[in-house]
């Protein structure tokens, strides 16, 4: 493979209601899609996905966008490539900002699928036809709000729930859905949102039999993670801590959680994803797949990423129609009894509506050779 131009779609789209966390609300989603064509004419497309606030990561769109531009375009472009994961290798010089390297490595691993005349769950091993997919339910304003939420995603067979939490907005909100829903598969999702002092009260999260608590403590910590999870029963789910492979071996070297969310984003592409997803699977730690509000692409790479044969729970790879009245691939992520099918065309197994992408573009840059 040899890159010989790339575009960079800079795409605005609405999300049908407000998503909040601990971390804030967002609604209005800007992101970049990645267009990459080799030598011989296939096109793959990659998502970048960081936040325009450091929020999550310390990564923002403009950050994602430069580092794009400046350094991982021009190192790729006219690049011979054997395989995919070549792409890590050459980046390796340039610390962290994983999701902008992601955007451009998942548009390879497209281009490559197609050249193998498979789709792209099959080239990284997968060995699923259909993937179990849970939702993520961001904080509502009432209880009233957010047991009618928990109950249509149930009614549209959504295998698990899980919802966000923070100090003060935990115990109650926790014990009310327990009281509706006493035996549904659920999980909570800090992001970040305590610390040791806040220990008697995570402990106390314990009595509502979660499947994992995601990611309570410190986004760099796993330290702190290893003295909680020696105290409490309910298993840690590691998501903003984990961001190499390095970072999952120490994690699990020291105790710091149960379970780990991999996201391909997060971790810098499908090569380090994959490499992570096979060393939890060698030491017997349970892996899941969490969402970064990804567009149509982005949720097609993580519907091929969990096909692989550890992500036994299921993910927050929702159907298109949970976030975006209209998606920019087509036919649409669609949910089926709980289960999203492994599409079996070529590459990512959607293909990209251009009008839909033009529709929601503001800006478009080119690179060639």
């Amino acid at each position: 493979m040899k890159l010989v131009e790339v575009t960079m779609h800079e795409l605005v789209m609405k999300m049908k209601t407000p998503f909040t966390t601990s971390l804030g609300s967002m609604q209005d989603k800007r992101f970049l899609v990645v267009e990459a064509k080799d030598e011989s004419g296939v096109v793959g497309w990659g998502e970048g996905v960081a936040f325009e606030e450091p929020s999550y990561t310390e990564e923002t769109f403009k950050t994602m966008r430069h580092i794009l531009e400046d350094f991982l375009i021009p190192t790729l472009l006219g690049a011979e490539l054997k395989h995919p994961d070549d792409v890590f290798e050459m980046f390796r010089s340039i610390r962290r900002n994983n999701m902008a390297k992601a955007a451009i490595e998942g548009a390879v691993w497209d281009i490559y699928a197609q050249l193998m005349n498979q789709p792209l769950a099959n080239v990284i091993g997968g060995s699923q036809d259909k993937i179990e997919v849970g939702i993520s339910i961001g904080l509502q304003p009432t209880d009233e709000q957010l047991i009618k939420t928990i109950q249509h995603y149930l009614d549209e067979g959504y295998k698990r729930i899980k919802v966000k939490i923070k100090p003060g907005k935990d115990i109650e909100l926790l014990h009310t859905i327990r009281q509706a829903f006493p035996n549904i598969p659920l999980m909570a999702d800090a992001n970040s949102a305590y610390t040791l002092e806040d220990m008697e009260s995570l402990k106390k999260l314990d009595k509502f039999n979660l499947m994992m608590i995601e990611q309570p403590l410190a986004h760099d910590d796993l330290i702190d993670h290893a003295l909680l999870q020696k105290q409490i029963k309910t298993p840690i789910c590691l998501d903003e801590s984990i961001t190499s492979l390095e970072d999952t071996r120490k994690a699990i070297l020291l105790g710091s959680c149960g379970v780990i969310n991999i996201k391909i984003a997060r971790v810098g592409g499908i090569s380090e994803a994959k490499r992570i997803h096979d060393y939890c699977m060698e030491h017997h730690i349970p892996v899941w797949c969490g969402g970064m509000l990804e567009a149509g692409i982005g949720r097609a790479q993580n519907v091929a990423l969990t096909s692989l044969a550890n992500f036994i729970m299921p993910g927050d790879t929702a159907a298109s129609s949970r976030y975006w009245y209209e998606d920019i691939i087509s036919p649409e992520v669609t949910v089926e009894n709980g289960y999203i099918k492994v599409p079996q065309k070529n590459g990512i197994g959607y293909e990209v509506n251009r009008a839909i992408l033009e529709k929601y573009s503001v800006n478009k840059t080119t690179y060639r050779i």
